[in-house]
This record gives structure tokens, C-alpha cells and sequence, in this order.
């Protein structure tokens, strides 16, 4: 008998034992090559020796101090090291114990800014469908994956949706991707007027969107674009990373593939690379000083903020990802993973897009390649996969509902940095086999 509140009632998973570099062992034996990083979390893979010494040290000097009473050195440097990484103006660091964390700071931050500026009537977040930015309910309203919503659509805020830059289901035939970008901006002006641009508090988006539509970049431009609407209209731009952050998308920050830098910047996940729970909020110091100038209190708050050894272990993911440069072998390595998917999967009459960036790449699955029709709901394919690829020692991350939260299924892929290429073989090969054992 389990006391554990399993994620599942129905399906107790088998007990995780140690790790080992791509692979995660249960207490059978048992090999596991994690394919997906978790949730695209750990970049590093697992055991790795200079991070966990660095836990080790920082536990031999100080586990933990409020920070109403304390600062530590870990937070200090993790703060200073990551704003001198990050792109534009961000120059300050709130730093959290995930993603969900980082996302309602920067949300609560973006009110409170307007809020200390004199711009009381700011309150709406203008996101876009299909996005997810976590399970808080701050974030889950901002999200547009209705499937996680629809229970909790009482207690969430108005947010408006607009359509996600997807241009496998979106872009029309015969229509270019400039035609395609200006009809999403376009989408995004008549919402801006339809609402009024003076109502508006931020513009929250993933750069390449994950969990809910499996690796989907922006087509090119979508970004600066927005970036303009957003200085126009005295708007914030809030880039969520948590996922395709830190090196998974070839930059150590994914939006400096887009020519852009948010106001405020959230990552997590890779942050960490699973050896400590932590998540940052990046700010702009002219965003810093409106509140140090203002009430001088940023009204929010955790408990665990800033906690000393969940800094010391980022402290230690960055030497590795920047010093080690392993955030270097990420778009190399993923064009090898690409190309061993598209050799195997390109033509599969269940396949139709094959899509991402580095190590961050999705196949949407499809019933019908040349109509795109997607595979019946009710067959629930994305959890057959998942359990068919387990089974076969292989952790992958597929998802469902990704046209509208009801139809579509994707599965994402975010193998860790270190991945050789035979284990990239690995990877395809098995996920090969999950296919076949499913029927497609």
C-alpha cells in the first residue's frame, strides 16, 4: 500500500532507484533512457558529479535562511550570473522554486509595476490558445491549454486568447509565412483595439511553445513584431522559458534566436536540471526601479525564495551548460537527433510534422498525413505510446489535445545535452518499436 497522492489513482509507477548519465535505473534493474528529460528538466542528465558536490558544500555551510532576514552568496552569484547571460536590459533576478513560481511573480510584478506608475487600469493579459505556463491559478488562466483549464474555469481570471503561431495547422494553403505572420499580428491589433491598449498589462507567450503543442517555433519575425506592438502600446512583454530555456533550443535563452528581449523573462526546469527545485524571474532594472522608487516592496513572496542550496546547485548547472559549454553541443547534437527522426518518421503515414529547435523537437501525429486529420481522441494515442515506450525502457514525453485541447496528440522530445549519438539511435529506435506496438 502507497501513502504517496500518486499523479494517477489508478497506476502506481514503478520506484525510481539511481541515475546514470541519459539513464534513470528502477529498483528492478531495470534501464530507462530518458528521453524527454523528465519534462524537458534534466538538460545534464543524471549523477552528475559537479553539481552534486556543490549541494554537498552549500549543505555543509548553510541550508537554509529566510530572505525577510537574509541574502546568501549562492543567490547573489546565481543572480548576477544569470543577468549578465540574459539578453536586453534584464538585470535583476527573483528567484523561486519552479516555474509556476516564476510565472505568477512575473505576472503579479507586471500589475504591480503599472499599478506604481499610475496605470491603475492596466489588468489584461493578452496569451495565445494551445500555451501552457503552469498549474497556479495565475498561470493556468494565462495558459490556453483547455484541458487543463476547463475544471478550474471558475476561479480563473479573464484573459484574452489569441490564436499560437502555428504554422503546420495555421498557415493556409498557398499563404507565405510573412502572409501568415501579418494575419497572427493582425489578430493581436484587433484584440489590443477591441479591448482598449490602455487596458492591457502584458503579453505573455512561450518562444517555442512545449508541453501543449510539442516544439513549435515561432515562424520568423512573429517576435520582433510583437515587440513593436508591445513599446507602442506601453505593453510588457513576458517571454516564458521554463521550458525551452536554458540551453534547450541551442541558446542559453531561446528568444535570442528571435531577435527579441521580453521585460520580464521566467525559466526554470533547466535552471535546476533537476538536482534542486528552483525557477528565476528576470526583470528589467527600469521595471526594478519603478518599484525600489514607488512602495520600494515587491508584494509577493515564498517561503523557500532564493534558498541557498537551490542556488548553489543552478550556480553549478551554469558551469556546466556555459563553462563546459554544453549548452554548445545542444544544436549539433539535435540536428543529428533531426535528422536520424526524419530519416524514420518522415514519411510515416502517421507523421505529419516533424518540427523544434536543439534538443527541443515534436512529432505531431496524424491519421491522414495529406488531409492532417488527427487521429481519434478517444484512442487516447499519446498515452498508448508513452506506456508502450516505458515498457520498453524508453521515457519519452507525448502529450494530447493539441489542435484544440480535445483533438491532436504530439510527442515531444528533450534528451539531455550529454546524448551520444548511439543513444540518439537508441532514442528513435525504440521510439520506433512504441509506434509498431500501438498500431500506426
Amino acid at each position: 500500500m502507497t501513502h504517496v497522492f500518486h499523479r494517477s489513482s489508478t497506476h502506481i509507477p514503478p520506484t525510481v532507484a539511481r541515475g546514470e548519465g541519459a539513464y534513470l535505473y528502477d529498483t528492478t534493474g531495470k534501464a530507462y533512457l530518458d528521453g524527454s528529460g523528465g519534462a524537458a528538466v534534466s538538460c545534464l542528465g543524471h549523477g552528475d558529479a559537479h553539481v552534486t558536490q556543490a549541494i554537498q558544500r552549500q549543505l555543509g555551510e548553510i541550508a537554509f535562511a529566510h530572505t525577510g532576514f537574509f541574502t546568501s552568496e549562492p543567490a547573489e552569484t546565481l543572480a548576477a550570473r544569470l543577468t549578465d547571460l540574459a539578453p536586453g536590459a534584464l538585470n535583476r533576478a527573483y528567484l523561486v522554486s519552479g516555474g509556476s513560481e516564476a510565472m505568477e511573480a512575473a505576472l503579479k510584478l507586471a500589475r504591480q509595476y503599472h499599478l506604481e506608475r499610475g496605470d491603475t487600469g492596466r489588468a489584461r493579459i493578452i496569451a495565445r490558445r494551445q500555451s501552457y505556463h503552469g498549474n497556479t491559478l495565475g498561470a493556468l488562466a494565462t495558459g490556453g491549454n483547455a484541458w487543463r483549464r476547463a475544471p478550474f474555469a471558475p476561479l480563473l481570471m479573464e484573459v484574452s486568447h489569441v490564436a499560437p503561431c502555428y504554422a503546420y495547422r495555421g498557415q493556409q494553403d498557398g499563404e507565405s509565412e510573412a502572409a501568415y505572420c501579418d494575419r497572427l499580428i493582425a489578430e493581436i491589433e484587433a484584440e489590443i483595439t477591441r479591448v482598449g491598449p490602455e487596458k492591457i498589462m502584458a503579453f505573455v507567450a512561450e518562444p517555442v511553445v512545449g508541453a501543449t503543442l510539442g516544439a513549435v517555433p515561432p515562424v520568423a519575425g512573429y517576435f520582433r513584431r510583437i515587440r513593436e506592438i508591445c513599446d507602442r502600446c506601453g505593453i510588457l512583454m513576458i517571454l516564458d522559458e521554463v521550458m525551452c530555456g536554458m540551453g534547450r533550443t541551442g541558446t542559453l535563452f531561446a528568444c535570442e534566436q528571435d531577435g527579441v528581449a521580453p521585460d520580464i523573462l521566467c525559466v526554470a526546469k533547466g535552471l535546476g536540471a533537476g538536482y534542486q527545485p528552483i525557477g528565476a524571474m528576470l526583470c528589467t532594472e527600469a521595471m526594478h526601479e519603478v518599484i525600489a522608487g514607488g512602495s520600494g516592496f515587491f508584494q509577493h513572496g515564498h517561503t523557500y525564495v532564493g534558498h541557498p542550496v537551490a542556488c548553489a546547485a543552478a550556480g553549478a548547472v551554469l558551469d556546466r551548460l556555459v563553462g563546459d559549454d554544453l549548452v554548445g553541443r545542444v544544436a549539433p547534437m539535435g540536428a543529428v537527433l533531426r535528422g536520424m527522426l526524419e530519416d524514420r518518421f518522415g514519411q510515416h503515414p502517421h507523421v505529419g510534422d516533424i518540427r523544434g529547435r536543439g534538443l527541443f523537437l515534436g512529432l505531431e501525429l496524424v491519421q491522414d498525413r495529406d488531409t492532417k486529420a488527427p487521429i481519434d481522441a478517444d484512442r487516447k494515442i499519446h498515452a498508448q505510446i508513452k506506456a508502450a515506450a516505458f515498457a520498453d525502457g524508453l521515457i519519452c514525453y507525448p502529450g494530447g489535445g493539441t489542435i484544440d485541447g480535445k483533438d491532436g496528440a504530439h510527442v515531444l522530445l528533450a534528451p539531455p545535452f550529454i546524448l551520444s549519438e548511439d543513444q540518439a539511435q537508441e532514442l528513435v529506435d525504440k521510439l520506433a518499436r512504441a509506434f509498431v506496438a500501438v498500431g500506426l
